[in-house]
């Protein structure tokens, strides 16, 4: 039974004590059968149309919510109701129905544009994007990813047959050295997964590294011809114009008296600076040719205790850490921390301060080694490991370069700083400690 049935029903169950009693009183009363009929006909008249007006004021508003709700249901958010009363439940009823839709219709307009958006950075960005179902064949890519490939209809090819299986498995994040569209390259994969209808998804990211690369690679080259250049014309400079002066000095017809002595001096300086351009050169090959590192049990203690054991201009105080171990390059990390100890100590002795180097573990599994002095700090924090930059009038400024190679080759960082607390600098080596 529908509820505009039961409705009706009730209505005429309502009425129908009365409808029995005027009847009753109708039938038992002093009238013609003709009145009697007629006033009968009247009364169960307005008893089945009352009936019928109650269905209507109650079923009337829930066609309308009813239309409404299914115009929401399927997207058209553009129907209103006029509520009677708003101090009514049914005014209620129907402003709550009518501020949902409001609601809906923001919330779908601001989807289309998030949508939108999304597709225009998708397209408009220079990375390949690919998402692959389940059964990994591709639900979707963008104007880079088909760019790559080289083809257009790829959307529901499998990932085999798009040469991409290997973006689906091992790491999610990798460098991979691999031709696409018959074009080699190196490319960052980025791997992640979503759900997409309950179902899981894998969006792949693939960016070009190679144009970075080659102009990272051509600035490099640009810095380092600009430091040979200058290195080289520094020494060459002077050799030139002396062997230009000592060559008129030897054609001169009778000799000058002293030409022994400017021979010598200038034969000197030519060795002088000749020297110099071989040690800047055999610094920049010990630069460019440092060894992989070989890993063996290393102790950190017995490490700095070496360390600091061979600076003999300074004393060099060391702060006892906890007793751990890890695997390195005892002899790579002896460099490193040489080299840091080093510096420490000269900035030290001009102002007559002191060193300190001690090491502690942090809670990600990673042991700190400081190296601290009371020296004048650093003024040009920014060319600190920059090759060949130095302050020093007989440095090499390959050290602390050298040092952080050293560092990263361990999968550690090398840091340096001015220190807060007081005047000097702070040396911090981090090293993973691997798993416990």
């Amino acid at each position: 039974m529908t509820h505009d049935t039961k409705t009706f029903l009730l209505a005429l169950a309502v009425g129908l004590p009365a409808l029995a009693v005027a009847l009753v009183l109708l039938w038992t009363g002093n009238l013609n059968d003709q009145l009697r009929w007629t006033i009968g006909i009247f009364i169960t008249s307005s008893w089945l149309l009352t009936a019928l007006v109650v269905r209507s004021h109650v079923t009337k508003p829930l066609q309308t919510i009813s239309n409404m709700l299914s115009a929401l249901h399927s997207g058209d958010y553009s129907i209103r109701a006029r509520p009677n009363r708003a101090d009514d439940a049914l005014g209620l009823v129907i402003s709550e129905v009518n501020s949902l839709g409001e609601t809906l219709h923001k919330q779908r307009l601001d989807a289309v544009e998030a949508a939108a958006l999304l597709t225009k950075v998708m397209e408009e960005i220079d990375v390949a994007i690919f998402a692959f179902d389940q059964d990994r064949a591709l639900k979707l890519a963008n104007r880079g990813g088909k760019r790559l490939l080289g083809r257009d209809d790829i959307v529901g090819k499998s990932a085999s047959e798009l040469g991409l299986s290997n973006c689906l498995d091992g790491k999610p994040h990798r460098v991979l050295d691999t031709p696409f569209a018959g074009r080699m390259g190196r490319w960052e994969l980025r791997r992640s997964r979503f759900r997409e209808g309950g179902l899981p998804h894998q969006l792949i990211v693939l960016a070009d590294l190679t144009r970075a690369l080659r102009q990272e690679e051509r600035q490099a080259w640009q810095r380092l011809v600009q430091v040979l250049r200058h290195e080289i014309n520094n020494s060459l400079a002077p050799i030139r114009s002396l062997a230009g002066t000592l060559r008129r000095i030897l054609a001169r017809d009778p000799m000058p008296s002293d030409w022994e002595e400017d021979l010598t001096r200038g034969l000197d300086i030519i060795a002088d600076r000749s020297g110099a351009l071989s040690r800047f050169m055999a610094a920049y090959t010990r630069l460019t040719r440092l060894p992989q590192p070989t890993f063996a049990p290393l102790d950190i203690a017995a490490l700095i205790h070496r360390v600091a054991g061979l600076e003999t201009r300074l004393t060099v105080e060391i702060m006892p850490g906890p007793d751990l171990k890890l695997a390195a390059d005892g002899d790579q990390l002896d460099q490193l921390l040489i080299n840091l100890v080093k510096n420490a100590v000269d900035g030290a002795l001009e102002t007559g301060g002191g060193v300190r180097i001690g090491w502690n573990r942090e809670q990600n599994n990673h042991v700190v080694v400081w190296v601290q002095d009371d020296g004048p700090g650093v003024s040009n924090m920014e060319n600190l490991f920059v090759p060949f930059f130095t302050t020093k009038p007989t440095g090499s400024g390959i050290g602390l370069v050298l040092s952080r190679q050293i560092a990263e080759a361990h999968d550690g960082t090398l840091t340096l700083e001015n220190r807060s607390d007081a005047r000097g600098c702070e040396a911090h080596l981090r090293l993973p400690l691997g798993p416990d």
